[in-house]
């Protein structure tokens, strides 16, 4: 097994936990912690798939990629919309976040 390996293995499971957790009611999907575990799975897995130029799967994890950051980006701007001071309203969730 190689650095290569490795490094794919790592964003597969990144992944895969973020869903299992998901799965368990133990993140939620709009989370961050959930999106930046997709995001930056994804994105390891898509850069892999460019280089070994595997077009299905770039087309997966790419969109997979870009679909949790647009949801990342949903979920920071509603955020600072509500709370344009940054800081959180006495009726958030604390465990929501995780």
């Amino acid at each position: 097994m190689n650095l290569s390996d490795l490094i794919e293995i790592t964003g597969s499971l990144m992944i895969l936990a973020a869903f299992a957790a998901a799965q368990r009611h133990i993140l939620d999907i709009q989370s961050l912690t959930y999106l930046i575990l997709n995001i930056v799975g994804s994105a390891v897995l898509a850069v892999i798939a460019l280089l070994d130029r595997s077009w299905g799967f770039l087309l997966l994890e790419g969109t997979w990629a870009i679909v949790s950051t647009i949801s990342l980006v949903g979920v920071l701007r509603r955020r600072l919309t509500r709370h344009p001071s940054g800081a959180a309203s006495p009726q958030q969730n604390p465990t929501a976040e995780h």
